[in-house]
Formats: structure tokens, sequence, C-alpha cells
């Protein structure tokens, strides 16, 4: 399914799932039609649950249903999962531990028509920082669709983050995923670069331009924002000596973040972050336009890449 977007991908991979798991339901706010659980709707109409234009109930009944037992999929867009809902994931999801599945759809800046009102930069961080709960950005349509099983049959609280657009594909059907263990998508010792969601098709184009400056850059995928695979990320800094971050979402609180935590704890190493800088996203006539204006184009990444070598030989 990689060439479809996430949300399409997503939408038909879990009805498909829904007719393996009968306990899985789906929960939308209105906007089934967008998130595309509305395939799971026109399947299952009575495992799919609207509630108008209201998070936050969504998110108190999805916690009933996961306490009845059942394995809930609450679909809304990014911004509102994250901000309108954030006392209800907080407390009945993550403090009471609760099995709910939220997929958060239009991320990043992918709902451009809408502008900064719905656009989501800053959910990763609020995401990270709430105890109990795993964060997995996939990086496009296979992987949208391929993790639905994965989340449905993992024990505890997920936010599970979804472009509206198709990104460029990145991934095989053949990859073992597994939450929590990054992936190295390209080998290179000179630098390397981490990167989640969208971002991962534009680092592996970054990385090709790298190449043709002689460079090598290792690209390793942390779809797992949390938990963090802290390892892979530490063996990288120790063998290549620069990391550059790449993530749609601000440079505060997010995957660069974490990279930078898990780096000052134990290697630091030169790093850069490419993601917005403190600021929020305009309007667009598309995603990838808004993506460039933002700090977050290819070139940013290979003259990131081109900052940290040049520190690491200082």
């Amino acid at each position: 399914m990689a060439n479809l977007s996430m949300r399409e991908a997503y939408g038909r991979a879990l009805a498909d799932y829904g007719a393996v798991n009968p306990k899985v339901v789906a929960l939308d706010v209105d906007t089934a039609s967008s998130t595309l659980s509305n395939f799971f709707e026109k399947r299952f109409p009575d495992r799919f649950f609207n509630f108008g234009i209201a998070e936050p109930c969504m998110i108190d009944a999805a916690v009933g249903l996961a306490l009845a037992g059942m394995v809930p999929f609450a679909n809304a867009f990014a911004a509102l999962a994250a901000l309108r809902a954030l006392e209800q994931v907080r407390t009945c999801v993550c403090y009471a531990r609760t099995n709910v599945k939220i997929a958060s759809s239009y991320a990043g800046v992918s709902d451009f028509k809408d502008g900064p009102t719905h656009h989501a930069i800053s959910d990763i961080a609020i995401m990270r920082s709430l105890p109990e709960i795993t964060v997995i950005v996939p990086a496009d349509g296979n992987e949208a669709a391929a993790f639905v099983p994965l989340i449905a049959e993992f024990d505890g609280p997920v936010y599970f983050r979804l472009n509206r657009a198709a990104t460029l594909p990145v991934s095989s059907p053949d990859d073992e995923l597994s939450i929590g263990k990054g992936i190295v998508r390209r080998q290179g010792n000179d630098l390397t670069i981490v990167a989640c969601g969208s971002m991962m098709g534009r680092s592996m184009q970054a990385a090709d331009a790298l190449a043709s400056k002689g460079l090598q850059a290792r690209v390793i995928e942390t779809h797992t924002v949390k938990p963090l695979d802290t390892e892979l990320i530490l063996k990288a800094a120790a063998d290549t000596g620069a990391i550059v971050t790449a993530e749609e979402h601000t440079v505060i609180g997010g995957l660069g973040s974490a990279v930078a935590e898990a780096l000052a704890a134990v290697r630091p190493v030169p790093l850069s972050m490419v993601g917005i800088h403190d600021t929020f996203a305009r309007t667009g006539p598309d995603p990838e336009s808004i993506m460039d204006a933002c700090g977050m184009g290819v070139s940013d990444i290979v003259n990131s890449a081109m900052s940290v070598i040049d520190r690491k030989k200082a």
C-alpha cells in the first residue's frame, strides 16, 4: 500500500483487520470520510461509533470500550486529538493505562488547506511527555497498514500519527516491523540521519545527494518515537560521530529532542535538527510546499549534514 496515502492505507487495513479480530471497534468525530475510518464503518456498522464534533467524549467512550474488553481505535485529526482531548488522554488513557489506540490523521502540515489551527506540529512533543503511551509515526502507506495489527495486539495506549497525503515510499511489504525497534534504511559511516514519518523519504533523497558529494550517510527510521530505540541511536553516534534528525514537527520536544536527550546522557556528538523552528506553518498550495518553506526540504537536510560534518572535524 505504499502508493496510497497513509490515511487510506490505514483505513483499509483497519477494516481488513476488523474481520480478523471481532474485538476491534472504531470511533470517530464526524470526520470518518476524512480519516477514512468509514471503510470500517461500511463493513462493521454495529462496531462503529460516531460522536459528533466531540473529541473528549470520544476518548472517554473509547476508555469504556477498552475496559469492557474491546480494542478501540479512536479516530480524529491529530491537532484535535492532541489538544482538545488532551485531558482525557492524560487522565483516562495514560494514567489509567487503558488499551486505547488513538489514530490521529492529518498530522504535521498535511492538512495544508485548513492552515495553522489544523496543523499538528506539536503533537509528538505533547504525547511523548505523557507516561505510559507509545508513539508511532509510520513513514508511508505500506507501514501505516502494516502497523494496524501490531498496534491492535499491543497491550497499552498508542498514539498513531498519520499523514493526510501520500508520502515518498520507503518501506517494503517484507519489512519486519517491531514496535520500539528502529530500522537502518541505508548504511554509511560519515554521519547518521535519524528520521520519522514523511521526512523518511526526503532523508533518503538527501542521502543520495550527499553521496554525490562523497559522503555516505547512514539513514535510520525511528517509526517508534517513544520508546526510542536508544541502543540503535547510540551505536550510530559511536560509528559515525554526527547526527541529523528530521521530522514534520516542531524541533521543540519531538524526535530531535528525544535523540538529543539520549545522546546527552551517554555519547554527545554534533547534532542538527531539521523541522519547524518555533513558528506556525502557514497555509500553502500543498504539504510539500509548506514543508519546503518551513525548513524541511531535502536541501535543509543536506545543509544540516554538511554542518555536523564540519563540526565533527573541528
